[in-house]
């Protein structure tokens, strides 16, 4: 048994207020603990990545606040695949799962949990061709810090042209965001954007300019 002073319970709640800001852009995550052989996470969205993580051990993924979306490269050419992760969800990716946290609601909170990295063991993170999904880019981290050691990792690959240029079909990675078609989207995302058109359209039909466009009243 070992003999070290456990650490006092708090509530997570209110330390995921207290750190609120920390949770949104550009910072979106904090480290929980920084000298424990578990890595806890906090992530806040909205968030912008286009990485896949190559994680040599298990992750586990549990939803706190709205919803999320994991995007997963199974196999080399082939699109990826999106897993939900709803709110209240958990979820346990494997080791080397090629995976990309997505998370395109504001507002929304997930907690991440990982064992920390033995000397010698390496994380990787890939970014694939989006017209023909064949790996671009590979970078390997020994991995201390998700929130110091990954910044540097994207904005590397981000500001590298010759990088993002795909050398199976050389077609050009667009870096730091999704197209707009392939941008993923819960069902949250979703009823929201269903809700900005059809006010747009609401407004366009009254439109005072146009003299057919008032509601046609009563005597």
């Amino acid at each position: 048994m070992s003999g070290s002073t456990p650490r006092a319970p708090f509530n997570l709640n209110a330390w995921i207020d207290a750190n609120q800001h920390l949770l949104k852009p550009p910072v979106g995550n904090v480290q929980v603990w920084q000298d424990a052989d578990l890595m806890v996470t906090l992530v806040g969205g909205p968030n912008r990545r286009t990485d896949f993580h190559d994680d040599p051990i298990e992750e586990f993924f549990y939803q706190l606040r709205g919803d999320m979306v994991l995007r997963v490269m199974e196999e080399d050419g082939k699109p990826p695949r999106d897993i939900p992760i709803r709110e209240g969800d958990v979820f346990l990716a494997p080791a080397h799962l090629r995976h990309s946290p997505q998370r395109p609601e504001p507002g929304s909170i997930g907690l991440v949990v990982e064992f920390a990295r033995p000397a010698g063991v390496r994380d990787a993170f890939e970014w694939y061709c989006m017209s023909c999904h064949r790996l671009v880019h590979r970078a390997e981290v020994q991995l201390q810090s998700i929130v110091d050691d990954l910044p540097p990792i994207f904005a590397g690959f981000y500001a590298d042209d010759a990088a993002r240029v795909c050398p199976h079909c050389g077609a050009v990675h667009p870096g730091r965001d999704w197209p707009e078609e392939l941008r993923p989207q819960t069902a949250g995302t979703r009823a929201a954007a269903e809700a900005a058109e059809a006010a747009e359209a609401a407004e366009g039909t009254n439109d005072p300019q146009d003299p057919h466009s008032q509601d046609v009243q009563a005597p």
